[in-house]
């Protein structure tokens, strides 16, 4: 019997499917707060068989860089999702609030430099979660916008207003 040699891409695979094992284990953790043995071991079989089945997929830790720099930004990032999250409540609020309802509803077209699949979805949930703008389409380095309080059409204005604040500290944690 030989035993077959480990690559590069089954090396990676099986760290995937760790991170998600993990990933789904952590939440079933928090959903059932307890750590009796039989909720680690039904969490465990379903966190196992649901990543088998979905082998594929995303994690929120599947492409980071797990570096110093990476985890400050993601402390950061943090801090100003929540930031930008108050302040289009705000925002908002006083928009549906006014007399004269001043909305500019419109779709607009802007670009991300950044590679990372992880890296262009959580930029195009942050988009959504922000109240005011809605992700419609991911394609690739461009991402499609609904903005209810459109200010520009233009792509490179339409990208720093909506886009570049984010992308600052997902390059750092996504590349």
């Amino acid at each position: 019997m030989s035993a077959e040699p480990t690559t590069a891409s089954s090396v990676s695979g099986l760290r995937q499917f760790f991170v998600l094992v993990l990933t789904l284990m952590l939440f079933w953790l928090m959903l059932m707060g307890s750590l009796d043995g039989q909720v680690l071991l039904v969490g465990l079989i379903a966190s196992s068989v649901i990543a088998l089945l979905f082998r594929s997929g995303l994690t929120f830790f599947t492409e980071m860089r797990l570096n110093p720099m990476a985890i400050i930004a993601g402390f950061m990032y943090y801090g100003y999702f929540f930031k930008e999250l108050v302040k289009a409540n705000f925002t908002l609020a006083g928009v549906v609030l006014s007399p004269d309802l001043p909305i500019n509803p419109g779709i607009v077209k802007v670009r991300t430099k950044l590679k990372s699949r992880m890296g262009r979805l959580m930029l195009a949930n942050s988009i959504t979660l922000t109240p005011g703008t809605l992700t419609v389409e991911l394609d690739g380095e461009w991402i499609y916008v609904h903005w209810v309080l459109m200010e520009s059409e233009d792509i490179e204005q339409a990208t720093a207003k909506i886009v570049a604040g984010w992308e600052h500290y997902l390059e750092v944690i996504y590349g």
